[in-house]
């Protein structure tokens, strides 16, 4: 798994007992699979989880955690209502119906300075300067404090992660990155770092990674 800056629920269908979610991540994570696997997740975008369950993100950053630790009522629906016999359909019908019923019960704890701010790295593709280019009417500590709960880690490494993903939506070509310089444009000033923070979101080479 790269990182992406989301927190994903994922479950096995043939052992829907064992449901887990995965934190923010500010590197790749890898996990063993067997010969045969059917793999469920649902991906919730930046700040999602936390408002919907009212769990500090930071506490699940760069780790998965069984998810009825975390949110047992969930983890308790997802053992009751899944089995191998489903097609991926049901499954869906069956999750969206969960999650509709989810959101209508919560209360959004909305703060406009907290998504001004998101924003403003997402126009930028993540390529800012976070301590002055995130100027939303409150402190640089307040920010922090509510990136960390919402995100699950600070905005400068949120900013990073959106810069990796924006790499990868590119889809360069080896000979691309050689000769457009592609590591200047997303705001790399040399080539050893870009090479240096890839492997470490992506876990190999942008080389190995867009080969053709």
């Amino acid at each position: 798994m790269v990182a992406d800056g989301c927190i994903d629920i994922f479950f096995e269908i043939n052992n829907p007992q064992d449901n887990f979610v995965m934190g923010f991540c500010k590197k790749y994570t890898e996990f063993p699979l067997d010969n045969t696997f059917n793999y469920t997740g649902v991906r919730f975008l930046p700040t999602m989880f936390p408002q919907l369950f009212k769990v500090n993100a930071a506490e699940l950053s760069n780790r998965f955690e069984n998810l009825n630790v975390v949110v047992p009522h969930t983890a308790k629906f997802i053992a009751d209502s899944f089995s191998i016999s489903q097609d991926t359909n049901e499954i869906k019908h069956l999750l969206d119906n969960y999650f509709t019923e989810v959101i209508s019960k919560t209360k959004f704890d909305y703060d406009n300075r907290l998504y001004e701010a998101i924003n403003i790295i997402l126009k930028n593709f993540g390529v800012l300067n976070v301590e002055t280019d995130l100027n939303t009417g409150i402190s640089q500590r307040q920010l922090q404090r509510l990136f960390k709960y919402y995100i699950g880690d600070t905005a400068k490494t949120f900013s990073k992660v959106v810069q990796f993903q924006n790499i990868l939506k590119a889809k360069p070509s080896n000979q691309s990155l050689k000769s457009n310089k592609l590591f200047y444009d997303v705001g790399y000033y040399d080539q050893a770092h870009f090479i240096k923070d890839f492997k470490n979101f992506y876990g190999i080479t942008p080389s190995k990674a867009f080969e053709k």
